[in-house]
């Protein structure tokens, strides 16, 4: 456990350092028995405090983002079992996917695409994730 964890009966909390963590209290992710539920996670560089600049350049701070908790949870993206990907413009799917697959290839978790409504307009993608340690296994 580290500055960026928190353990309660077996639940970890992992935290990316995000004003909004602290502000609304929420975990970045959370694992429990082997499952990891990350967050709702855009592309900001939680460190710098930046927003990435378009949607690919977000997606992939997402992804980074998205390692970075699990493996504090002792995960990785090869145990993510399921994907719900936010798109507020549809012209950014592309861009956005292929991230995904690059990410994801052959990995081939459960996903799901939609078009919504994002809290900030320069907040192009948000994406949760959930992963079973070892169940790539």
């Amino acid at each position: 456990m580290n500055d960026n964890t928190r353990q309660r009966s077996g639940r970890q909390a992992i935290y990316s350092g995000s004003e909004y963590e602290r502000t609304y209290s929420y975990a970045r992710a959370v694992a429990l028995n082997g499952h990891v539920r990350l967050s709702g996670t855009t592309g900001y560089d939680y460190v710098a405090d930046v927003l990435a600049d378009g949607a690919r350049a977000q997606t992939e701070q997402i992804v980074r983002n998205a390692r970075f908790a699990f493996e504090q949870a002792g995960a990785s993206l090869r145990d993510v079992v399921r994907v719900r990907i936010y798109i507020a413009r549809p012209e950014d799917y592309d861009a956005v996917m292929d991230v995904y697959a690059e990410a994801f290839r052959g990995v081939d978790p459960a996903c799901t695409t939609v078009q919504a409504g994002l809290f900030d307009p320069a907040i192009r993608v948000e994406i949760d994730m959930d992963a079973i340690v070892d169940a790539a296994a």
